[in-house]
C-alpha cells in the first residue's frame, strides 16, 4: 500500500502493519521518518482498518537515528510533524512490535505509540549521552511518565541497554511474548484486541514526579565519571522540565537542550570515536573472500592474572574454555583468583550469584597438554618472556590437532620469532589483551609475517565474540598501543627528574579527564612489569634512554599496590594512593645526582610533554605501516588506556590543537632536550601541508 522505498504498509485484515526496513539496523536514515507518517496517515484514512502495528524488518525494530546526520544541518521535522507527535495524534491505536534492539529514536518511536510488546531478546534504551547529545525525540519527556523519574535518570544518563524482562519489570514495555512467539502474529492479535479500547493510553497523558532532591542527587553522583562534560547534565535538565513543565513545553526544552549539544565539541568528539570504532574492524589489505574460522572449544595457558581474566572474558560470553598452568598449586591459586573476582562483583551488586557459578562453571582446570590437544583456539598467557614462551610454542605445536589456532597474550615480544619454533606460522598471531582481561575492551591483534588471512580473521572475531573491541597491529616492539604510549611513560618519569612530583602530573591527567593518573595506574599494574621491559630495551639499544628514578623504585622491592608502595604509598587494605615523603626525596636525590636542573611546570606543559610525545610516536608508527589508520590509535587509547572518550583519542585531540603548532612545539623541543624528541617525518609532511592527523595516509601496511 505504502510506497516509500524504505517503510511498507500492509494490511492484516483490519489490522494495518508498518514496516521499516532500512538495513542493517533500521536507522532512522532518509525517508524513514516521512515513510512511518505517510503510512499512518494512510491507515487512518483506511476506514477497513482498525488499529495499527509498527515493527522492523531483519534484525531490529528501529535501532535509533542515523547519527551520520548529526552536526551536518540535516533537515529536521518540526516539533508537532514528527513520528512520535502524528503517533500522539493518532485516532487508531498503534502498537509497537519490537525485536533487537529499539534504541534512541527507536525507543522514542516506541513510547510514542499507545502500546509496546517485544519478544524476550529484545533491548531498549536512550544511549544518546554516548554520543554528546539527549534524547530529541521526546525521550527525556516519556520515559520519566512511562517508567518513572529515578529509572529514566538512571537509563538516560548511563545510556544503559535494558532488557526486555527488565523493561517490562519497569513499565516500559506492556508485555514480553514468550519464547519463541512469532512477533508480527502475536502484535496483529494483541493490535485485534485493544482496536477499541477508548481513551487511548498516551503516554504524554501521565504525570512525572520526583521525589525532593533527586536531581540534585544524580547529578552528585556522576560528577567524577561526567567531569568536563555537558551532555550529561543537560539530560538531567531535560527529565527535570517533564516534572515542572506541561508536556509540550517539556518538548521544546528538551529541543533547546539537544540544540546545545549537537555540535558542540564534546559531541563531534564522541561521533568520531563511535565511527572510528567500526572503521577498526576494517582490513583494507586482506582478500574479502576469506572468512574468519568458527571456533567453539578455546583453551588458555596460564592462570595468572591475565590468563585468568582471558579465561573469564570467554566464559563471560557464553564459552567453555579450559585453562591449564605448569603447577597444580598455580591452577588452583588462579582458579580461587577468579572465583574472587566473579564474588567481588556479585558484592557489588553487578552479577547476579546464579550467574556467577553459571560462568564458573564453564570454566575448566586442566592438567596438562594432552587435555587441551583438541580444542581449536589456544591463548597463552604466561610471564612475559620470550625464553619461557618458546618452549610453550614448541609443545603446542607439537601436540594440538592440525588447524588449531595459537594465540599470544604479549604486549611487546616479536611474534615472528615466537611463530618461528612452531610448523605452523601461518596459524599463529599475537592477541595481546589488556589488564584486567575481562573488563578491558581492548584487544590488539598482532599480526607476524607469515599469519594467514584466515588466522588474522579468526583473531579479530574471536575478540569481537567476547566482547572486545579488536584492531590489527603491525610486529613492532610494544606494537602500536604500548609502542605508542612508551614515549609518554618515560616522559612523566623524566618530568620528575626536572622538579615534578607523580601527585601533580596524575592530577593534570584526571583534570584532563583520565579516570586515574599514570602513577597511579603503574601501581596498579605493577611496576616490576615496566622494569622488566626497559631491561629488553636497553640491552637491545645502547642509546636507550634509561629511568633511573623508576629503577630506583624497583630495586627497593616498591612495585606498587601489590607491597603496598610505588610511587605512592598505601595502607594495608586500602587501594588509596597517598603521597610519599621517602618518593619525593628519592626523586630529589636522583636529580642531583643526574645534575639535572629543577624547574616548575604549568598543566599545560605536562600536558603537553606526555600526549606530545606519544602523538609523534604514532606518526612514526604510521609511516612505517604498522596501523592502518590514524584512528586505530584513538581507538586502541580509548580502550587500551582510558584516554577520556569525550576528547575523541589522542590523535583527534592533537587535530583539534592543530597539527603545525604540534609540530612547532615537538621542534622546539628537539633543540632543548635532544634526539627522544625529534620530529617524525610523517609529522612533518603533514604540519608542511596542513593535513590533519586523522587524515594521515599511512604507508602499506607491513
Amino acid at each position: 500500500m505504502s510506497e516509500s522505498p524504505v517503510v511498507r504498509l500492509e494490511k492484516d485484515g483490519d489490522v494495518g502493519v508498518i514496516i521499516v526496513n532500512y538495513p542493517p539496523v533500521n536507522a532512522l536514515g532518509p525517508g524513514v521518518s516521512e515513510g512511518i507518517i505517510e503510512s499512518l496517515n494512510k491507515a487512518n484514512a483506511d476506514p477497513s482498518i482498525k488499529a495499527m502495528v509498527l515493527m522492523g524488518d531483519g534484525r531490529s525494530f528501529i535501532a535509533g537515528a542515523d547519527i551520520r546526520g548529526f552536526g551536518t544541518g540535516r533537515k529536521r521535522l518540526a516539533i508537532g510533524e514528527r513520528t512520535y507527535d502524528v503517533m500522539d495524534a493518532s485516532p487508531k491505536p498503534v502498537v509497537a512490535a519490537i525485536h533487537g534492539y529499539a534504541l534512541g529514536g527507536g525507543l522514542e518511536n516506541a513510547m510514542g505509540c499507545h502500546y509496546r510488546i517485544a519478544v524476550p531478546s529484545a533491548k531498549v534504551g536512550l544511549p544518546e549521552v554516548l554520543i554528546g547529545i539527549l534524547p530529541g525525540g521526546g525521550g527525556t519527556q516519556r520515559l520519566p511518565r512511562l517508567a518513572g523519574v529515578k529509572t529514566a535518570l538512571e537509563m538516560i544518563t548511563s545510556g544503559r541497554h535494558v532488557p526486555a524482562p527488565e523493561a517490562a519489570k519497569l513499565g516500559i514495555l506492556d508485555e514480553v511474548l514468550p519464547e519463541g512467539a512469532n512477533l508480527r502474529e502475536a502484535a496483529v492479535a494483541y493490535a485485534r484486541k485493544i482496536a477499541d479500547v477508548r481513551p487511548l493510553p498516551r503516554v504524554r497523558d501521565k504525570t512525572a514526579t520526583a521525589e525532593p532532591g533527586v536531581f540534585d542527587a544524580i547529578r552528585k553522583s556522576i560528577a567524577r565519571k561526567a567531569r568536563n562534560q555537558k551532555a550529561p547534565y543537560n539530560c538531567i535538565a531535560a527529565v527535570e522540565a517533564s516534572c515542572t513543565l506541561p508536556f509540550d513545553e517539556g518538548i521544546r526544552r528538551e529541543a533547546e537542550l539537544f540544540a546545545e549539544l549537537e555540535t558542540a565539541d564534546e559531541a563531534k568528539a564522541l561521533r568520531y570515536a563511535f565511527f572510528a570504532e567500526r572503521e577498526v574492524a576494517k582490513l583494507p589489505d586482506l582478500p574479502s573472500v576469506v572468512a574468519p574460522a568458527d571456533f567453539t572449544d578455546p583453551a588458555v595457558i596460564g592462570a595468572g592474572t591475565m590468563g585468568g581474566g582471558i579465561a573469564m572474558s570467554f566464559a563471560d560470553f557464553g564459552y567453555d574454555v579450559k585453562i591449564m598452568d605448569a603447577t597444580q598449586e598455580a591452577l588452583d591459586r588462579g582458579m580461587e583468583r577468579i572465583r574472587n573476582n566473579y564474588a567481588t562483583s556479585v558484592k557489588r551488586g553487578s552479577l547476579a550469584q546464579d550467574e556467577m557459578e553459571r560462568r564458573l562453571a564453564r570454566i575448566h582446570p586442566v592438567a596438562g597438554y594432552e587435555d587441551i590437544a583438541d580444542c581449536d583456539v589456544i591463548v597463552e598467557a604466561v610471564f612475559e618472556r620470550m625464553d619461557v614462551k618458546k618452549p610453550i610454542f614448541a609443545k603446542l605445536d607439537e601436540v594440538m590437532k592440525p588447524g588449531a589456532f595459537l594465540f599470544s597474550n604479549t604486549s611487546a615480544l616479536d611474534m615472528d620469532e615466537l611463530a618461528s619454533v612452531t610448523k605452523r606460522p601461518e596459524y599463529v598471531a599475537g592477541t595481546h589483551f589488556f589488564s584486567p582481561a575481562n573488563v578491558m575492551k581492548l584487544l590488539e591483534v598482532v599480526r607476524p609475517s607469515k599469519a594467514s588471512p584466515e588466522t588474522l580473521l579468526t583473531a579479530m572475531a574471536m575478540g569481537r565474540r567476547i566482547g572486545k573491541i579488536s584492531a590489527m597491529a603491525g610486529n613492532t616492539d610494544g606494537f602500536v598501543a604500548n609502542r605508542s604510549r612508551a614515549p609518554f611513560n618515560s616522559e612523566m618519569v623524566i618530568l620528575l627528574e626536572e622538579g615534578c612530583l607523580p601527585e601533580q602530573v596524575d592530577k593534570v591527567m584526571v583534570d584532563f579527564g583520565y579516570p586515574m593518573g599514570p602513577f597511579a595506574v603503574g601501581d596498579l599494574a605493577g611496576l616490576d612489569i615496566g622494569a622488566e621491559g626497559r631491561k629488553r630495551r636497553a640491552a637491545a639499544n645502547p642509546n636507550y634512554r634509561k629511568l633511573p628514578i623508576a629503577d630506583k623504585l624497583v630495586e627497593m622491592g616498591r612495585y606498587g599496590q601489590k607491597t603496598s608502595a610505588g610511587w605512592y604509598r598505601y595502607e594495608k587494605g586500602d587501594r588509596t594512593p597517598h603521597p610519599d615523603p621517602e618518593v619525593a626525596a628519592i626523586i630529589k636525590s636522583v636529580a642531583a645526582e643526574m645534575g639535572v636542573p629543577q624547574k616548575t611546570f604549568t598543566d599545560a606543559e605536562i600536558l603537553q610533554r606526555l600526549l606530545f610525545s606519544s602523538v609523534n610516536e604514532a606518526c612514526r608508527i604510521l609511516e612505517e605501516g604498522k596501523a592502518y589508520r590514524a584512528s586505530d590509535v584513538d581507538v586502541m587509547w580509548l580502550h587500551g588506556f582510558g584516554f577520556p572518550r569525550y576528547r575523541g583519542g589522542l590523535m583527534y585531540w592533537a587535530d583539534g590543537i592543530g597539527v603545525k603548532n604540534v609540530y612547532a612545539q615537538i621542534a622546539s623541543w628537539h633543540q632543548q632536550y635532544g634526539e627522544r624528541w625529534a620530529p617524525s617525518k610523517l609529522l612533518r609532511e603533514l604540519a608542511e601541508s596542513g593535513t590533519p592527523f586523522r587524515e594521515a595516509k599511512p604507508a602499506p601496511f607491513v
